[in-house]
């Protein structure tokens, strides 16, 4: 975390305790605007995460960021919900105790998403084993089955969640997760009845007509227009280009079969959906006496046939109310407004009661079947503080919910406060803060409280409404501080307080509540008949829902505030007795839209949130504490006494270390294991020292490394060189000694030749002969006579003695050819005249032989003198 110190100017800090104006609503907002402009959507108070809504991918959910997170100390990385996640797993395997993680915020501000994440991350990072992948699947696969049935499409979010949820993972003592459970709290019943304009029913019922198949939807007597169903046509959102109802369609259908619902499940659940949007349909109409009639009963044939009750009970039941006198019961026609009551109520009691029964489905699917010791983490998913223009029952619990979880927070932060100094031995400063424990009473307080006081309404003889329900609130806490009506405020607050309603002044601030709608609500009444009419039902769902057992049972249900109260304790019972980890989430505008920060939004949120509260309570001691170890590794580098290495405790270390930087006594305390830092400046100006000192050191640690580096190469060239020369040297030598071989064997062979070169060719001489042969021939070349009168040849070898006689006849026939042939016809002519002459004076003169060489002169003789024939004659025996 320390690291990011240097770029707060531009990004902001990563924990808002280390902001110098910590009670600066400003300052906060100026901080948060600048992360959220860099893309950093996550700080910390603390180890509070605040979240805020980027409405884009950032690529910060990816397996790698799981795996750099995984193990880590909390504030060693930057905030992000993976931390969270990681902080509370390892605290519970470490510790094995349980904990939670609450997310809270309003709608569109990222809740669901958040714990999303979070689940995909104990499902990717926890040690898992091929048998418990099912449950895994089940525990991520619960999510889309939940949204499809409590989530719906409003004015500020698509995926907005109308119930809370908390949700238990169960991990063995390895750490593994082997199951879960989940508990949902006041699911938004009046949803199914009716929408604002630009809102949507649940998603279920769109998924239904979107992406069911033909055959289900013929079965089920559905269209697919939703135009065509009033229950979904109220808003005018239906066709909503935001929402894909087909593929999610798909992504629920497959979740099921993982969830292990049965084709009966289905078919009744399916069926349920179904006779809802029948229901919807039915049109009353007023006779002539005033009583309320159904004309068309083709949707109660409907509604029938997929409940499996009888239709003319249903008829019944919606048209007329069992009034018990004493022993007798009498049937009471209804009209036209209570009709429309009657049949809106079924449509709310039916789907609120099959939400519980899909709940416990879940919950037995995802129930460990070990024995073994187990711990949790507890997952909250809880609406944040809501105030609209017209506020009415739904917000008023809401906000009692969240007075409830605020009080816990800050609670539980002093708690963890006065524990950690305690623990350090470090004097405790009461910390002054706002206790809103006078708010919770005057909602939840038994017999004066206003639930109390709406119940006492509700449940009163005579006639009751809304009005009088106001004017007990003004008679039994009228003087109460936190309590404003427009006949109490002054003449400044009566005109911003309308006559039907009331105000709160929470935590958060102001809220104005109209009271226009809260008894019926809070009664959410079902008619007798009506029950007794779905106690019937041959609905296996239903069957479950409506057991004969409450029609014996003649006590009044408890009221819808009272149920929620009784189950926000059972919820806070919960929290208090795990480790808690707080999210809170923000939506930075109303548009969705990437970048765009809206500051009146914002502020609006962080004072309900209750974010400057906790803030100021966790700055009211001091800003920063981090154990001796961490903090001596980090500016150990400050110090000559502590650089490079410190040898004793860390404790004498750092107070050698803060010494020598020079802090000053009101700026810092020491504990037992950890030192204290009270104002944000001295952690500022202690790490941009050490940001100047880094880069010295790193100007060294550069240089030491880099002559390392260059003599590592130095040594390792050197060690190659070497290397080759040997190898080269070795080649070289195994070279010559192959050479060297090769000239003996050489040798030794042409001498063995030599000494038997006069035997017959035998293996032994025969190499030898054919380097004589060779070499002789070779030499001939250049001892060839030049003409056929040169006698001289090369003598030859003894072996080749036949071979060079005839080499020796083939070179002088060839001398004699081409002599022959070189001879001219003159020549000839002349030549047969020196045979003639030879023949007659060989060896009768004296001196012939010694003029043979010279050639006759033309004056001597004349051919024409000879007789021809005689010539002829003499020249043929010659040359013969």
């Amino acid at each position: 975390m320390e690291g990011a110190l240097t770029a707060r100017d531009k990004v902001g800090v990563q924990d808002f305790v280390l902001l110098d104006a910590y009670t600066s609503e400003a300052a906060f907002l100026d901080n948060l605007r600048k992360r959220f402009s860099e893309n950093l959507i996550y700080t910390y108070i603390g180890t509070l995460l605040v979240s805020v809504n980027p409405y884009q991918e950032l690529g910060i959910y990816t397996l790698s960021q799981m795996e750099l997170y995984q193990g880590v100390n909390f504030f060693e990385l930057p905030p992000h919900v993976y931390a969270i996640a990681d902080n509370a797993y390892r605290m519970m395997c470490s510790e094995l105790t349980n904990h939670l993680i609450l997310i809270s915020g309003e709608s569109g501000a990222g809740k669901t998403e958040a714990s999303k994440k979070i689940l995909q991350y104990f499902a990717m990072t926890c040690p898992m084993t091929d048998s418990l992948e099912i449950v895994r699947d089940r525990l991520l696969l619960s999510n889309p089955v939940l949204e499809a049935f409590g989530n719906a499409k409003t004015l500020r979010n698509d995926n907005s969640s109308r119930f809370g949820k908390y949700m238990d993972i169960q991990f063995d003592f390895k750490g593994i997760p082997i199951g879960g459970h989940v508990i949902s709290y006041l699911i938004e019943k009046s949803r199914v009845v009716h929408q604002n304009q630009g809102e949507r029913n649940f998603h279920i019922f769109y998924q239904l007509l979107e992406g069911g198949g033909e055959e289900l939807l013929a079965y089920l007597g559905l269209e697919r227009d939703p135009q065509l169903y009033r229950y979904l046509s109220q808003g005018h959102g239906a066709n909503e280009s935001s929402v894909n109802d087909k593929n999610d369609w798909h992504t629920v259908s497959s979740a099921f079969s993982v969830i292990d619902f049965t084709d009966d499940d289905l078919e009744n659940l399916f069926g349920i959906i179904a006779s809802i949007l029948h229901l919807g349909n039915i049109c009353f109409r007023e006779n002539h006496r005033g009583c309320s009639t159904i004309p068309v009963i083709h949707e109660i044939k409907w509604i029938a046939k997929l409940l499996g009750v009888q239709p003319s009970a249903l008829l019944e039941g919606l048209t007329h109310r069992k009034i018990e006198a004493q022993t007798e019961e009498v049937m009471c026609p209804l009209t036209l407004e209570l009709s429309v009551y009657a049949r809106d109520a079924m449509a709310k009691a039916v789907y609120g009661r099959t939400f519980t029964w899909l709940v416990n489905k879940i919950n037995s699917s995802l129930a460990s079947k070990e024995f073994t010791k187990k711990t949790v983490i507890g997952l909250v998913d809880i609406y944040g503080f809501e105030v609209f223009d017209k506020n009415g029952f739904e917000q008023f619990c809401i906000n009692y919910c969240n007075e409830k979880l605020q009080q816990l927070l800050i609670e539980n932060t002093l708690k963890a406060e006065q524990a950690e100094y305690e623990m350090e031995g470090i004097e405790w400063e009461p910390i002054q803060y706002f206790n809103n424990k006078i708010i919770c009473d005057l909602v939840e307080e038994r017999h004066r409280g206003i639930i109390s006081i709406l119940d006492e309404e509700c449940m009163r003889p005579g006639p009751a409404t809304d009005l009088s329900f106001l004017e007990k609130l003004e008679e039994k806490v009228g003087k109460h501080a936190h309590f404003q009506t427009r006949k109490l405020a002054g003449p400044m607050g009566r005109k911003r307080i309308g006559w039907m309603e009331f105000r709160l002044f929470h935590y958060a601030g102001e809220v104005t509540y109209c009271t226009k709608g809260f008894l019926e609500k809070n009664n959410d009444v079902l008619y007798r008949h009506l029950k007794e009419v779905l106690c019937s039902s041959q609905n296996g769902i239903l069957k479950e829902c409506f057991l004969a057992a409450e029609l014996d049972n003649r006590r009044r249900s408890p009221t819808v505030g009272t149920q929620f109260k009784n189950s926000l304790s059972s919820l806070l019972e919960i929290l208090i007795s795990k480790e808690p980890s707080y999210i809170r989430c923000i939506k930075p505008n109303e548009k969705k839209e990437p970048s765009k920060f809206d500051d009146f939004l914002i502020r609006h949120q962080v004072k309900y949130l209750g974010l400057m509260e906790h803030l100021r309570v966790r700055r009211a001691g001091f800003a920063y504490r981090r154990k001796y170890e961490h903090f001596l590794q980090r500016y150990k580098s400050l110090c000559p006494d502590t650089w490079p290495h410190w040898r004793g405790p860390p404790a004498e270390g750092v107070e050698r270390l803060i010494k020598y930087i020079g802090y000053k006594p009101e700026e810092y305390k020491l504990g037992r294991t950890k030192i204290f830092i009270r104002f944000p400046r001295t952690l500022f100006a202690t790490e941009d020292a050490f940001e100047f000192s880094k880069h010295q050191l790193v100007a060294r640690i550069q240089a030491t490394y880099r002559a390392c580096l260059e003599r590592r190469a130095y040594v390792k060239k050197r060690q190659a060189a070497i290397k080759l020369e040997t190898h080269w040297r070795r080649v070289l030598a195994r070279k010559k000694a192959e050479r060297r071989k090769w000239a003996v064997f050489i040798v030794r062979r042409f001498i063995k030749g030599f000494i038997h070169r006069d035997r017959p060719l035998c293996p032994d001489n025969e190499e030898f002969i054919v380097f004589m042969r060779k070499n002789y021939i070779l030499n001939l070349r250049y001892h060839v006579p030049k003409n056929v009168l040169d006698k001289s040849w090369l003598t030859p070898p003894g072996i080749l003695e036949n071979a060079s006689e005839l080499l020796r006849r083939m070179c002088t026939r060839n001398l004699v050819r081409k002599y022959c042939r070189g001879i001219s016809a003159e020549r000839k002519a002349l030549m047969q005249q020196k045979v003639v002459t030879s023949a007659v004076f060989r060896g009768k003169k004296a001196g012939y032989a010694e003029s043979l060489n010279q050639p006759f002169a033309d004056s001597r003789i004349d051919e024409g003198d000879i007789n021809p024939k005689v010539l002829q004659l003499l020249s043929n025996e010659k040359i013969q």
